[in-house]
């Protein structure tokens, strides 16, 4: 059987892939390496999504970066995403009263990606910018999501996913991580300090649809100085909690499947 060779508009689209945020630049003996493309033919579409401000290169290292164009897509994708449109209440809500940075997370194939936020007001505050990623082993927002979504998809992640450290705090034991998410899915939220970014603590409570299905994370990203307030982490545990359940009624869930 002879395998139908990709067309340039698909090779562009596997190169834009390629620029997530685990790896957001890339060279063209790279990127050809990666996807088995010539040299040649990587140039010449980086050329062309280069003319169209789909990517940008830096002049100095010659790296490719993802272009500025994308930034003209986010109002109009949020704007259309029924999940950040109807959670932005409820985010400002936890905004208000926790006075930290909120964000929303999805699943996205097999990682975790930041879709809407709300930075804290505050002088020393944590950023989880739109579109960060990391993958679902990593942190609370992603371990959250990993939690509470289908034991299928569980147990195929767990078994074809390399645990790689991010930092001295990443769990990389399978056995560990199976408790840990147990866990998180007895007392119905998340947490995590230091497991992707040091000095970071992140909090994170999930979203469900009418089914009971998992559709979204709702987190906090928390400086390590506040994170190890006792008073205040029960503060944030008890508002972010209850926002959760409120939004999740909004998408349908009633209040006899909590």
């Amino acid at each position: 059987m002879t395998l139908r060779k990709a067309n340039s508009i698909e090779k562009a689209l596997e190169i834009m892939l390629k620029f997530q945020d685990i790896k957001p630049s890339w060279g063209i003996r790279e990127l050809s390496t990666s996807l088995g493309f010539s040299p040649a033919t990587v140039q010449r579409i980086l050329q062309v999504l280069k003319s169209y401000e789909f990517v940008r290169q830096d002049p100095l290292t010659r790296q490719y970066f993802v272009g500025n164009i994308f930034y003209r897509f986010l109002e109009n994708l949020n704007r259309s995403n029924n999940l950040s449109r109807i959670g932005r209440k409820f985010m400002e809500d936890v905004a208000v009263t926790t006075l930290e940075t909120v964000h929303l997370n999805i699943i996205q194939g097999k990682t975790r990606i930041c879709v809407d936020n709300i930075e804290s007001p505050k002088e020393l505050k944590a950023g989880m910018p739109i579109g960060n990623q990391s993958p679902l082993y990593a942190g609370a927002s992603a371990k959250c999501l990993l939690a509470f979504c289908e034991e299928a998809f569980k147990t195929d992640y767990l078994k074809t996913t390399s645990l790689e450290p991010i930092t001295d705090n990443t769990i990389i034991q399978p056995d560990k991580l199976n408790r840990e998410l147990k866990k998180i899915k007895k007392q119905g939220y998340a947490l995590s300090l230091g497991e992707r970014t040091p000095g970071l603590g992140s909090l994170s409570a999930p979203v469900f649809n009418y089914k009971g299905r998992i559709l979204a994370s709702l987190s906090l990203a928390i400086p390590e100085i506040r994170f190890i307030q006792e008073d205040h982490l029960s503060n944030c545990i008890h508002i972010l909690t209850g926002a959760a359940k409120s939004f999740s009624k909004a998408m349908g869930l009633s209040a006899d499947k909590f």
